[in-house]
């Protein structure tokens, strides 16, 4: 009659069962009621004949069932072809034939290290957490024992230079920007938009009489999804202009099938990487100006903000993020710099106030159709 005993390691039980000369450790909850039905559960089978024995899989099957059985349902789509391409390209050639309970903390570390003179922290840390994650439930689903990757360090994460346009840059892009996405860009700048939540923007998620948009979903490779987090799920402020352009676009706005405020010249979602290189770096070059991501026009919006003076608290809403700290930690250097010159820096109704308006006198003119 084989036996048992129960075991507790931090805050997690663990079953331990003497097979031959060694001692198997199995997970087994975080409550003593739950480990006492694992050790009988493992206890009977055993007693019955059966093995409770961990399958020893190698990493790479461990990682095909991981993706496939986790994963798939539990990420976002874009965030799932991320891991995957992680897993399938760094992961597997590194540690793909090895058995699971063989890598250790010392074989990982030692990837992180290698990766480290490759790549950027930031990368490298994506994939730290990765491996976390995936060797977490590894141990919850009975392969391993021990977590190797549990104590595995974390890269510093890279404190990035980030790129901001002065507001008469932003007027020279707009002035050379194609009409079709004129005014995306422009809501880009004086919302901060993320560029999912612009392209997946409809018209049904702008309220006129509050002059405020709801963010609702994002548009990514012409897929609908839920914002990036629940912080991003709110509103956002229009400046008067703002509206008013809007407006105007609604009117030239291409029909479309999903009723979308930023669609393609055709009428379909528009594919951001497809955006940027047709229209955005276009528009950079034409009017002279250094290539900045896209994504710098959220940063232009934020730098704005702050330089008009807006409360940071009200500043983290609008850009939908999780914390003050979180808008601290990006932004906060810029809050140190006060002495910019404050005439550029009206509230966002007067940024851009003069080309926009004028543009908007033509347009009501009948002059540009």
């Amino acid at each position: 009659m084989a036996r048992g005993s129960i075991q507790k390691k931090g805050r997690r039980y663990y079953v331990v069962i003497p097979i031959g000369h060694k001692r198997k450790w199995f997970p087994a909850g975080t409550t003593k009621r739950e480990a006492e039905k694992v050790l009988a559960e493992k206890l009977a089978e055993l007693n019955a004949g059966s093995s409770v024995l961990p399958p020893e899989v190698r990493f790479s099957f461990f990682c095909e069932e991981w993706l496939s059985k986790y994963a798939k349902g539990s990420v976002k789509p874009s965030t799932f072809r991320r891991y995957e391409g992680i897993i399938r390209n760094h992961f597997m050639p590194r540690f793909g034939d090895k058995k699971l309970s063989r890598i250790t903390t010392g074989m990982l570390q030692g990837y992180v290290a290698e990766r480290l003179s490759q790549v950027s922290p930031t990368t490298v840390l994506q994939e730290v957490v990765l491996l976390k994650e995936m060797f977490k439930h590894a141990q919850s689903w009975g392969y391993i024992k021990h977590n190797p990757a549990q104590n595995l360090q974390r890269p510093r994460r890279e404190k990035k230079e980030i790129d901001i346009l002065t507001p008469e840059e932003v007027e020279f892009l707009l002035e050379n920007t194609h009409e079709h996405y004129r005014v995306a860009f422009l809501t880009a700048v004086m919302t901060g938009l993320r560029a999912g939540e612009l392209w997946g923007l409809k018209w049904d998620d702008i309220d006129w009489h509050s002059k405020q948009i709801y963010v609702r979903r994002t548009l990514w490779n012409g897929e609908f999804h839920t914002p990036k987090s629940r912080h991003s799920i709110g509103k956002v402020d229009m400046p008067d202009v703002l509206v008013e352009e809007l407006k105007l676009w609604e009117i030239r706005c291409p029909p479309n099938k999903y009723n979308l405020v930023f669609p393609s010249p055709k009428g379909e979602p528009s594919e951001h990487q497809n955006v940027v290189n047709r229209y955005f770096k276009p528009a950079l070059r034409r009017a002279g100006l250094r290539v900045v991501s896209f994504h710098s026009l959220r940063h232009t919006n934020a730098s704005i903000r702050i330089r008009a003076g807006q409360n940071i608290k009200y500043i983290q809403r609008q850009l939908g993020h999780a914390s003050i700290n979180t808008t601290l930690d990006i932004y906060g250097h810029l809050f140190e710099d006060m002495d910019f010159n404050r005439s550029q820096a009206q509230l966002l109704d007067g940024v851009l106030r003069n080309s926009v308006r004028n543009s908007l006198e033509i347009r009501k003119s009948g002059e540009v159709s």
